[in-house]
């Protein structure tokens, strides 16, 4: 597998990605609260990070990307038929190792992601109770 950087052309294709990894890991967000944050992944989260990393089948589709901004792993979202493959993990690792990123902010209530992040080295250093627009989805603040 080889980590590729996300052209702005892809950005459809990575709210996909987000969209179907989201409905796989996410069950504590309504419908609504995806039709909500779906626009804004696209006109202003992507365009937060500073890059957009992805790994691609061997057809060229993305099946795994991460965004990172200041040392911190914005976001990490693998299709839910590809996951448990190791494609998180790379992305992680070439985060961490190539560039510089050692912190995340996990849903709480993604048991699932939490696992995986204490499983790679991450710790809770705080906790917030809720999001960073105010909802009620609390964050852990996690670091290696």
């Amino acid at each position: 597998m080889k980590i590729d950087v996300v052209d702005r052309a892809d950005y459809i294709e990575i709210v996909d990605v987000w969209e179907a990894s989201v409905r796989a890991t996410h069950d504590f967000l309504s419908e609504k609260d995806i039709q909500f944050f779906k626009p804004k992944i696209l006109n202003e989260y992507l365009k937060a990070v500073e890059q957009l990393w992805c790994v691609k089948n061997s057809e060229g589709g993305i099946i795994g990307f991460l965004g990172v901004a200041d040392g911190n792993i914005e976001m990490l979202f693998i299709l839910p038929e590809c996951r448990g493959k190791g494609i998180g993990k790379l992305l992680i690792n070439y985060a961490v190792h190539e560039l510089g990123a050692n912190k995340v902010d996990v849903n709480e209530q993604n048991l699932q992601a939490v696992g995986f992040y204490t499983h790679l080295g991450f710790k809770t250093i705080n906790r917030s109770s809720v999001d960073g627009l105010g909802k009620p989805y609390p964050l852990l603040h996690m670091q290696l």
